[in-house]
């Protein structure tokens, strides 16, 4: 990564900021990246020590693979490709389904040979996965046989995931279904194969950003990236002085799924508990099952948990609950207190990241840093910050907000194919643009104020969502809210919030818009308000307000 160093020039102890340069440097311990150039990332997942057994359980058929299990399978499987398929370093792979057990295998295979994986959405529509695959190119497809229809216009080649090829959709178009994964597992590993060399350089990913503010974009990671992404992910947990057991249920296509579950909790030789989709009964029944100590969600899933603790706690014995890990939106107060309160023997643990960043970005390791009520945590080890101001350009000391920018051994590659959008997100030295306003506080928390391009600018004034948003969900009528920009030929656009109201509530639009301007500047009011019955989320929990930007520009 150009400019990154890994190495802090001095720095406040306390806030980790250098005057000299104006970065922020991270207070954790940095992480160890191998020295050898010229490794993989599944290479270096499998020659890790662990003292681990099982590696992945299938919650619905209670299936189960040890760890030798599935290097064997990644040996046979890459065999396959290379020797049958004449799959080779740079080749795209698609791979399109719901969590599964096979989903590390083939991530894993694939990437040993220096060919890229590239996942989608299963709940994406034909047309969004062909937009992905015209970008993409994959030249192999493995998915499930009720998905093979969404990429029948695709005239790929494909693995089916599963006991049988002969599974296949008869809407499979001019697909040609060559394989079954089993098939693949069952193959003996050539002694004679000769590898291509793969370096830490070349690219192992190419995940699709969410686009929740714009179109989705190819976001190229390294094995370097991916490397570093494990060897923080082992660190923070110290996974390794332990017998874990994660339940996964967050989506394996997403980095979290992928950081989590396809590459780093296996280098640390804890059990993954895989759910095929979240649905809370299930969850919580594989918890009590296969006493979990790990729990990854989202917050709406940590929400449920509250809200539904005492039928929880007279159903299910949640009692091997270590830890829950919350992304992709900061935990209020209210959240975090009242899990606490009834699940006091589970720490809250918070992260941030993004694709961008390979999911690695700051995070809250204790239920003391989680208690610093909105932050997104310390930056995370090796990792560099800057807090820009967006108009000027300037970077800005502590407690400033502004854009922020990082730099570290899991920044991405760049966007793919797409050199004006990587420059415009990646400068010469490194350094990422997150599109997320944010301050460092002094004591070197994170606290994320609102996404850059979701700003509303009302008569040249900035008004951040989040903030409303906030102010919203403390009002005792309102279950849920988000807030967008509605445009306005005379100020440019004004706050407008989307309200779900709690049962029976019988708020009205101008006593949200009044619970609002008496606690905000007269430019950050709510000047119209729709009711819904639910806002709409992406996986992550992220509001998706292009969503409802659509949805209200559509009634004008």
């Amino acid at each position: 990564m150009a400019g990154y160093t890994g190495k802090a020039p001095t720095t406040d102890p306390r806030t980790g900021f250098c005057e000299a340069n104006s970065t922020f440097y991270s207070k954790r311990k940095p992480v160890p990246l191998p020295a050898n150039q010229s490794l993989d990332v599944t290479t270096f997942i499998s020659s890790r020590a662990h003292s681990g057994r099982i590696a992945f359980i299938e919650a619905a058929t209670g299936r189960q693979l040890t760890f030798s299990d599935v290097w064997r399978a990644v040996d046979a499987v890459s065999t396959f490709l290379f020797e049958d398929y004449g799959i080779r370093k740079g080749h795209v792979v698609l791979l399109l389904t719901p969590n599964s057990i096979y989903f590390p295998i083939v991530c894993l295979a694939v990437m040993s040979l220096g060919a890229v994986i590239t996942t989608t959405n299963p709940l994406n529509t034909s047309r969004e996965i062909a937009k992905q695959i015209a970008d993409s190119k994959p030249v192999l497809a493995f998915t499930i046989p009720q998905l093979v229809a969404k990429i029948a216009g695709s005239n790929l080649r494909v693995v089916i995931l599963g006991p049988s090829a002969s599974q296949s959709s008869p809407d499979s178009g001019n697909l040609r279904v060559v394989a079954s994964i089993e098939e693949m597992m069952r193959r003996e590993p050539s002694p004679t194969r000769v590898k291509e060399r793969v370096g830490q350089d070349d690219t192992a990913t190419l995940l699709y950003s969410s686009g929740t503010t714009g179109a989705s974009k190819g976001v190229v990671s390294s094995h370097r990236n991916l490397i570093a992404m494990v060897q923080t992910v082992v660190n923070r947990f110290r996974l390794d002085e332990e017998n874990s057991t994660f339940i996964c249920t967050v989506p394996m296509f997403h980095i979290y799924g992928l950081v989590a579950f396809a590459t780093g909790i296996l280098a640390s030789g804890s059990t993954v508990v895989i759910l095929s989709k979240f649905e809370l009964d299930e969850m919580l029944a594989a918890i009590q099952k296969y006493s979990a100590t790990h729990l990854p969600l989202v917050p709406p899933i940590l929400v449920a948990l509250v809200n539904n603790y005492e039928t929880i706690r007279k159903r299910y014995d949640l009692s091997s609950l270590q830890s829950v890990l919350s992304g992709g939106a900061p935990l209020s107060k209210e959240v975090i207190e009242g899990f606490v309160e009834k699940f006091p023997k589970v720490t809250i643990l918070q992260g941030y990241g993004l694709t961008e960043s390979t999911g690695i970005g700051a995070s809250t390791d204790s239920l003391e840093e989680s208690r610093r009520y909105g932050t997104a945590g310390l930056l995370s080890p090796s990792m560099e910050a800057k807090i820009v101001d967006p108009e000027t350009g300037a970077a800005l000391p502590v407690n400033r907000t502004g854009e922020l920018w990082l730099r570290g051994p899991c920044i991405m590659k760049g966007y793919f194919s797409n050199e004006e959008a990587t420059a415009s997100t990646l400068d010469s030295d490194g350094w990422l643009r997150t599109g997320d306003l944010c301050y460092i506080d002094e004591d070197g928390f994170v606290f994320v104020v609102d996404r850059l391009k979701e700003l509303i600018k009302y008569k040249g004034y900035q008004v951040p969502p989040a903030e409303l948003e906030a102010l919203l969900l403390t009002h005792p009528e309102i279950a849920d809210a988000a807030v967008i920009p509605f445009p306005d030929k005379d100020v440019g656009q004004f706050p407008m919030a989307y309200v779900v109201r709690k049962a029976g509530s019988t708020v009205t639009q101008s006593g949200i818009m009044d619970f609002i301007a008496k606690q905000v500047a007269p430019y950050k009011r709510i000047r119209r308000v729709a009711f819904a019955d639910s806002i709409p989320k992406n996986q992550s929990g992220k509001i998706l307000r292009k969503d409802l930007i659509k949805l209200a520009v559509s009634k004008l």
